[in-house]
């Protein structure tokens, strides 16, 4: 009756999924043929949508006002503009501080006051606490003042701050501020000559006026220039300040610039980049996505001197925006705009560009505000593309009911009987290692950077000598369904508590952050959001691993890696045909740009370009981790007949590493080459974690690109149905079975089935809140949230394998010293995650056999778990027993 029971279940459970994926293919399918979902032409990309706000109350408009966001609204502060009849009357400066609000019936500008004096062409940054403004001249003096304008919206009133003066007076220059620090280049000093200025501004240091200053750094090495760009973004590795264009001379005597420099802050240095295609002087510009710079406006210099000549027959500066994308290092047009504004600044205000004001041609200002967004360039899968997903998506589920038949009991449901080929087993072990941070991760990562961290995955086959000769012996003599059965064994209960419950947390997270990052990626390449990608796959994962167990979970991974590698392989080849030059342009370009870069040999812990030493020992500490102490792993050497068999998997495992790592860092350098080539199919409003599934949607032939979306969902679902099923395995080993709480065989084996089901829930919902568009890199996300967890876990079999000294008082003493040295770490420091895994094996080390020493020794049986005493064999108990007998040594 029972059994008839679990099959009703298990019956509605599969047609509420099958139900639940066909509703969703029929949705998505309708809305593609009927055009629903809109799809992007490749001349639209890059394209902006204006949207005008009110007109500034000023009806001339103004030139070179200070702009800036304080408490959501926008500050619009002096500025110059000429009268009507303009070529009959002179310059006039401006004090008036104009405020955009915005309230439930639209915007609104009110009057801010006035200015300390008449003042314009400075230079502006929105900080957190209000509009930094800083230098400026009034036609007669330049200055150096520097303050704050921050908006009281309570009393409506602007309230100044005074900030330290700059090095000199200085007007025409721009400013930009990365990480709480403000940076100031170019401009023109008193006497009108351009500067080769770079200062900069600790805002975090301004509260100490003793401390705060600004400080004169070493400028870029091109000529001196105003009227230039200041603008900051990031470039794959860390956030960087861009000085481009300008003007450089006086009076009729211009030299008109188009040099770019990056000046990296890490490092100090500065670095040429390619010229824009045209002078763009007293341009706006701002970063857009992670990676990509608009220059809205500019003028180009070709009508400098015709200025009087022309008058009002002057068509306005160029209606034509740039768009330059750091990585690639590549310009390319942005479309046409429908007006061109100079000497503004533009700023960011909920998502979208403002455009306040400016100059439209000489001597001719403009009222008008924009609001800018870019595009959206997503492209909407074919029919067939979602035939083959969602066929492939319900051909896993179809495993699930297959294996759910042959489930008798908890060690079916675990272990797989024992009885599981080990190349199938190897499949499974590099599937959950690797997962869509292989899939994503790893090329994004090679895309925007190189290949410094594939040696650190090479790490792979090396650290597994230490799980066949080390670790597998230890969990196959013991006979554990849970890794943690061992710290009890070794240690004590509670020992082996902390240990099941870290790992249980660990695995709930990691779930929820591979489905959140994955559901992003995914979001480039299907009309699905994130929150609807990161649903699919949990309840796609859920469904069979809650019914399949253990054997659903390791065949659907060895399908998984099949599509993973043939899809990567796939991908990397068609955009090495499609990149200029074939292979030898893909190489071409990865050489100039130093993408094959594999060891970084000057850097320290906290840098974004880490050292050699630092990839090899925190991949060492990661996979030591894995191999040793994590239930996903360990879990699969049960489930070969024998020991023997449960090697040949690991060592599967180590050796598909290395093809694996060259194959996914290939693909991101081939990336960097196709977009290298075709700068223009790049889309400004992706994550760099994007890249991959970009080209994906974008470029891939119909059919092709939902099969490889389908390698992106079996990536993310080899991770997430293992954290299922082993975080069951340990709930269910560690803390319900020791605590009798089910009476028969059948009974877990229910349990075990809705721990499942409820664990994938439980991280399905996580990971829809943890959805989010700002993470840099799914790699090093993954990186740090394994490390918080894992490194202490590690720690402790580490002690438990090494040591005869260790106590279980002292062991819970390391392991709650490294859980605190970690959680510092991560709060309040800026050393890498990639270490996080080592050093929280080596505090909980250190710390716990310490502690061992102090409070003195444990009598304790160690035969056969420690590499001391791993020679002494132990009789085997009788399952009706499950002990063994013991012998007292002295620790």
């Amino acid at each position: 009756m029972k059994a008839l029971v679990d099959l009703n279940i298990r019956d509605r459970l599969t047609t509420s999924i099958v139900l639940v994926v066909g509703l969703t293919l029929c949705s998505v399918v309708t809305s593609s043929v009927h055009g629903e979902t809109p799809t992007v032409t490749e001349s639209a990309v890059g394209d902006f949508n204006w949207n005008a706000l009110p007109d500034l109350p000023n009806e001339l408009g103004v030139a070179g006002p200070f702009v800036g966001i304080s408490n959501n609204a926008l500050i619009v502060a002096g500025g110059a503009n000429f009268p009507r009849p303009v070529w009959d009357n002179e310059k006039v400066w401006h004090d008036r501080i104009d405020v955009l609000t915005r309230h439930a019936d639209g915007f609104e500008w009110v009057s801010g006051g006035t200015l300390p004096r008449r003042c314009g062409y400075g230079a502006s940054v929105t900080t957190s606490d209000g509009v930094l403004c800083m230098g400026g001249n009034d036609g007669v003096e330049t200055f150096d003042d520097v303050f704050l304008l921050r908006w009281n919206a309570a009393s409506k009133k602007i309230e100044t701050v005074e900030f330290p003066a700059l090095p000199e007076p200085c007007s025409f220059g721009q400013a930009t501020i990365v990480d709480g620090v403000v940076y100031f280049a170019g401009g023109q000093n008193a006497d009108g000559e351009s500067l080769h200025n770079f200062w900069t501004l600790d805002l975090k240091e301004s509260a100490d006026r003793d401390r705060a200053n600004w400080q004169s750094l070493s400028a870029w090495p091109g000529e001196p220039r105003a009227f230039n760009l200041t603008v900051h973004q990031h470039n794959g590795y860390e956030d960087c300040v861009y000085v481009m264009s300008g003007r450089n001379g006086s009076g009729d005597k211009q030299q008109f610039l188009t040099d770019v420099w990056e000046y990296r802050p890490s490092t100090e240095t500065w670095k040429r980049r390619a010229d824009v295609p045209r002078p763009v002087m007293g341009a706006s510009a701002i970063g857009i996505g992670q990676s990509h710079l608009y220059v809205l406006s500019g003028d180009d210099g070709t009508l400098f001197n015709q200025a009087d000549e022309l008058k009002d027959s002057h068509p306005g500066f160029p209606k034509q925006a740039l768009r330059y994308h750091t990585i690639t290092d590549t310009w390319t047009s942005a479309g046409a705009i429908p007006q061109n504004q100079v000497t503004t600044t533009a700023v960011m205000w909920d998502g979208r560009i403002i455009l306040p004001s400016g100059e439209v041609r000489p001597r001719v200002r403009t009222a008008s505000v924009w609001s800018i967004t870019s595009s959206d360039t997503r492209s909407g899968f074919a029919v067939l593309d979602y035939v083959v997903l969602f066929g492939y998506l319900l051909a896993m589920v179809g495993v699930g009911i297959y294996f759910a038949k042959r489930n008798r009991n908890t060690d079916d449901y675990f272990r797989g009987g024992s009885r599981m080929p080990w190349w199938a087993v190897g499949c499974s072990i590099f599937a959950t290692m690797l997962s869509s941070v292989t899939f994503t991760g790893i090329p994004s990562k090679a895309f925007a950077q190189d290949w410094v961290y594939a040696i650190g995955n090479l790490m792979i086959p090396v650290i597994a000598f230490v799980g066949v000769y080390v670790a597998l012996p230890f969990y196959r003599r013991i006979d554990v369904t849970s890794a943690y059965e061992y710290l009890e064994k070794r240690f004590s209960r509670n020992v082996r508590l902390f240990g099941s419950a870290s790992f249980t947390l660990f695995h709930i997270f990691r779930m929820a952050v591979v489905m959140s990052l994955t559901g992003l990626a995914l979001a480039v390449a299907t009309p699905l959001s994130p929150a609807e990608s990161v649903m699919l796959m949990g309840l796609l994962s859920v469904a069979y691993s809650t019914m399949g167990g253990i054997e659903a979970v390791v065949w659907t991974d060895t399908i998984q890696t099949v599509v993973l590698l043939g899809g990567a392989l796939l991908a990397l080849v068609l955009m090495v045909l499609g990149t200029d030059g074939g292979w030898s342009g893909t190489l071409e370009n990865a050489f100039a740009y130093d993408k094959l870069r594999v060891a970084n040999f000057h850097g320290g812990i906290a840098s974004s370009q880490l050292v050699l030493w630092v990839v090899i020992l925190g991949a060492a500490g990661q996979n030591l981790s894995s191999y040793t102490a994590d239930q996903a792993v360990v879990q699969r050497y049960m489930a070969t007949s024998d020991q023997k068999l449960a090697a040949r998997s690991i060592w599967t495992n180590a050796f598909m590493a290395i093809p694996a790592t060259l194959l996914f860092f290939g693909v991101g350098t081939a990336l960097f080459g196709f977009y290298r080539s075709h700068p223009e199919r790049l889309d400004p409003n992706i994550t760099t974690d994007q890249i991959f599934p970009l080209f994906i949607a974008n470029e891939m032939p119909i059919g092709i690109a939902g099969l490889i979306v389908a390698g992106i969902f079996s990536a993310a679902q080899s991770t997430v149905s293992t954290s299922m099923n082993s975080t069951s395995t340990t709930i269910i080993t560690d803390f319900l079975r020791p605590m009798n709480v089910c009476q028969t065989e059948t009974g877990y084996l229910r349990a075990a089935r809705l721990v499942t089901f409820v664990v994938g829930v439980l991280g399905t919902l996580l990971g829809v809140t943890f959805v989010d568009p700002n993470i840099q890199s799914l790699f090093d996300s993954s990186i740090m949230v394994i490390g918080m967890f894992m490194g202490v876990l590690g720690g402790l079999f580490v002690l438990g394998f090494t040591t005869r000294r260790a106590s279980a008082k002292g062991a819970m003493i390391g392991a709650f010293a490294g859980t605190g040295t970690l959680v510092y770490l991560w709060q309040f420091s800026n050393i890498t995650g990639y270490l996080y895994t080592v050093i929280g094996i080596t505090g909980c080390f250190i710390v716990g056999y310490l502690a061992s020493i102090l409070l003195g020794p444990e009598t304790r049986d160690l035969r056969g778990l420690t590499i001391f005493t791993s020679s002494v064999r132990r009789k085997a108990a009788t399952a009706s027993e499950g002990v063994r007998p013991v012998e007292q040594l002295p620790c």
